[in-house]
């Protein structure tokens, strides 16, 4: 896992199931090949974390 703040062109999404609020869950961008960044929705000019895609799929899958 790296960390990173230069993602300004990446589209950034939520899951469907976050709150309304926008400050409840992560944001993760789409795009970047063998890399998944992922972010803090209520910070989202600060740091974002770089996880293999292996790693942010066994987490995703973890939580099913």
């Amino acid at each position: 896992m790296e960390t990173s703040r230069n993602h300004a062109g990446a589209q950034w999404r939520k899951s469907s199931y976050s709150g309304t609020n926008g400050g409840e869950c992560v944001e993760v961008a789409d795009g970047i090949p063998t890399t998944v960044p992922v972010r803090d929705s209520k910070n989202p000019a600060g740091p974002v974390l770089l996880l293999g895609a292996d790693a942010w799929q066994a987490f995703v899958d973890g939580l099913r």
